[in-house]
């Protein structure tokens, strides 16, 4: 007759093993960055005269 801590301890100790392997995320990873990488040129693209101005409007305010 085995114990039935015995064997769910033996099912929290595999869940846990596994959960500890992160090869798998290594692609997911990948493609976070490049689509984070993709959106932030895309929107520079579309701010970048829009953020100029503002900027120069700034440095003639600022510089008098």
């Amino acid at each position: 007759m085995t114990n039935p801590l015995t064997g769910m301890h033996a099912r929290l100790r595999l869940a846990l093993d596994r959960s500890r392997d992160e090869r798998g995320d290594i692609p997911g990873w990948v493609m976070v960055v490049l689509m984070t990488a993709a959106i932030v040129a895309a929107v520079w693209a579309l701010a970048e005269p829009a953020l100029t101005r503002l900027f120069n409007d700034a440095i003639e305010n600022v510089g008098g």
